[in-house]
């Protein structure tokens, strides 16, 4: 059994950045690509960011 992510957050993109929020308490600034899996999680905080449906596409 695997645990949930902390946050889930939908986005309109494929590739997304992320600072783990909270200013100086957060993380470097990472940018990930989601592929064709419609998710990606940060491997700094776990956030799982979704691909909004529809989205992304050409």
């Amino acid at each position: 059994m695997t645990p949930e992510a902390p946050e889930v957050i939908a986005v309109e993109d494929t590739r997304v950045a992320c600072d783990g929020g909270g200013g100086a308490l957060g993380h470097p600034k990472v940018y990930l690509e989601m592929g064709d899996a419609g998710f990606v999680e940060c491997p700094y905080c776990d956030r799982r960011y979704v691909l909004t449906p529809g989205a992304g596409a050409p």
